[in-house]
């Protein structure tokens, strides 16, 4: 019985990864938004009914790409930080910024599954909070460590801004001054701006080097959090 159960785990392992690459050619093709379980079943030579018990729902299998995505990306951010441990704040900083879009630029139509347009009648569900914030953690432990460590050049706060500098501070990074709080979220935001940039080609006859762009805006963005660019 036990061989039986490993193999029908294989089998479902198996499938599953086949409907979701299936799934990922139709947002490639198609788009998130014309995603149709019964397309994915067909394609795949099996009956409706029967992928239904892998995905009971449209939503439910948007829901697994949307953690793959954000997962994947989250693991490259993660891989970054991890490769340049030892190296400048700031240039750690980079490296993870670079990894973010080098993901994306390989994977434009994942990436348009998580930041571009929503997808009409899907609500994300709370699975998606976790994978949705493992880029935005690896960069803030690079401000934490180097707060910790070297310490970071704290950006001006207007005052009418301190009341949501603390509540965000207390909500992402409450170890942290609530200065470096609004400073991360800003840079998060102008992160994926750029990112978006580049994939849905709003750069097109604007930047030529996009590469030696990229890497001096994210730099920019990380004096921007207060690293500081020598020691």
């Amino acid at each position: 019985m036990t061989t039986v159960r490993g193999a029908r785990a294989r089998a479902r392992i198996e499938i599953t990864a086949a409907i979701k690459d299936e799934a990922r050619a139709q947002l490639a093709a198609e788009g998130a938004a014309k995603l149709s379980l019964r397309a994915v079943a067909r394609e795949l030579g099996m009956v409706s009914s029967a992928l239904y018990r892998y995905f009971p729902s449209r939503d439910d299998l948007l829901t697994a790409l949307i953690v793959d995505a954000y997962d994947a990306v989250g693991a490259a951010a993660e891989q970054a930080a991890a490769d340049s441990a030892g190296q400048r704040p700031l240039d750690r900083w980079t490296a993870v910024c670079r990894a973010v879009r080098a993901w994306a630029v390989a994977h434009p139509h994942e990436y348009a599954l998580i930041y571009g347009s929503p997808v009409p009648g899907y609500t994300a569900p709370r699975d998606t909070v976790a994978p949705a914030a493992r880029v935005g953690l690896a960069l803030i432990e690079i401000v934490r460590l180097a707060h910790a460590g070297e310490g970071v050049a704290l950006p001006p706060l207007p005052d009418a801004l301190r009341p949501e500098a603390g509540r965000i501070a207390a909500d992402i990074a409450p170890d942290l001054p609530p200065v470096l709080a609004v400073a991360l979220v800003a840079a998060w935001s102008q992160l994926f701006g750029l990112v978006s940039f580049e994939v849905f080609g709003q750069f097109h006859r604007v930047v030529e080097d996009r590469d030696a762009f990229f890497t001096a805006a994210a730099r920019r963005l990380g004096q921007d959090v207060g690293l500081l660019p020598r020691g």
